[in-house]
C-alpha cells in the first residue's frame, strides 16, 4: 500500500490552484469537472508521479468548521517537506506569500509557517537529520 492521494479544504478552487502552482512551485495533475463537482489536483514538479494534493471546495459544513478551527488554532492543514526551508522562505515570500512564521528551529527540525489565502495554514519543514 502507498498513499496517492491527501486532500486540503479551500474556498476558492480557483485562487488556490493559483497559490499552489505559481506561489508554491507544484505543477497542475489534474483538472476536470462533472456537474458541479470539479477533481481538482497538484503535484510536486521533484516528484509528477507522486502523492497528489487534492483542493476540494469547501463546500461542506462540516469540513468548513474544521478547517475554520485548526486557521483559528494556528494548526496547518498540510506539511510539506524540503532540503531547504530558509530558500525555499525566501523564494515563496518573494511571490507574495503571507508567512505567519518566519524559518524556526525546533527539536529535530526548522518550520516555517504561511497562509495559502484559501482558509488553511501551510507548514513547510527541514528535517535536522535526513
Amino acid at each position: 500500500m502507498k498513499i496517492k492521494l491527501t486532500s486540503v479544504y479551500v474556498d476558492d478552487q480557483e485562487k488556490a490552484l493559483r497559490f499552489y502552482t505559481e506561489v508554491l512551485g507544484f505543477t497542475k495533475k489534474a483538472d476536470f469537472s462533472n456537474g458541479p463537482f470539479r477533481w481538482l489536483t497538484v503535484a510536486s514538479p521533484e516528484e509528477p508521479d507522486g502523492t497528489e494534493l487534492q483542493l476540494v471546495l469547501n463546500n461542506n459544513p462540516a469540513a468548513k468548521t474544521y478547517q475554520e478551527s485548526l486557521f483559528q488554532q494556528g494548526q496547518p492543514a498540510v506539511m510539506f517537506f524540503t532540503d531547504d526551508v530558509k530558500g525555499d522562505y525566501e523564494r515563496i515570500k518573494a511571490r507574495g506569500a503571507e508567512f505567519t512564521m518566519p524559518p524556526t528551529a525546533v527539536t529535530g527540525s526548522t518550520i516555517a509557517m504561511l497562509n495559502d489565502t484559501c482558509g488553511n495554514l501551510v507548514q513547510v519543514v527541514q528535517l535536522a537529520h535526513r
